[in-house]
Formats: C-alpha cells, structure tokens, sequence
C-alpha cells in the first residue's frame, strides 16, 4: 500500500492510521476506531473534510 496523506491540515498519511489500528485492542465498529485514531492522530479535527476518507481507510484496514 502506498502511504499517502489523507488528512492535510494533521499531515496524517495511511500509515500513521494503520499503526494506530494495529495498536490498539481489536475495534468490531468502525465508529469507535475511527474515535482512537482521531485521538491519537488528531485527524478530522481541521477542516473536517478528510472524515469520509479516514472512515474508508479505516474500513479497508479492517477488512483486510
């Protein structure tokens, strides 16, 4: 996978969420992933337009 910036006002790229994900205890939602990397990362809390994005990476990450 290549690791791309999705969330340009934190400069947080796949990686930083995937580390995030495989760091934390195992997440059945993805609602409340998306909650621990927001915390960690401190993504989506700019402008917001990355949230769709994040919450996609974050499905695929967990589907995988």
């Amino acid at each position: 996978m290549e690791n791309r910036e999705i969330c340009h006002c934190k400069k947080v790229t796949y990686l930083d969420i995937e580390k995030v994900l495989h760091e934390s205890s195992h997440f059945s939602e993805v609602e409340k992933a998306f909650d621990e990397v927001q915390k960690v990362t401190h993504c989506s809390t700019g402008c917001g337009g990355c949230h769709d994005e994040i919450m996609r990476t974050i499905s695929e990450i967990m589907s995988a």
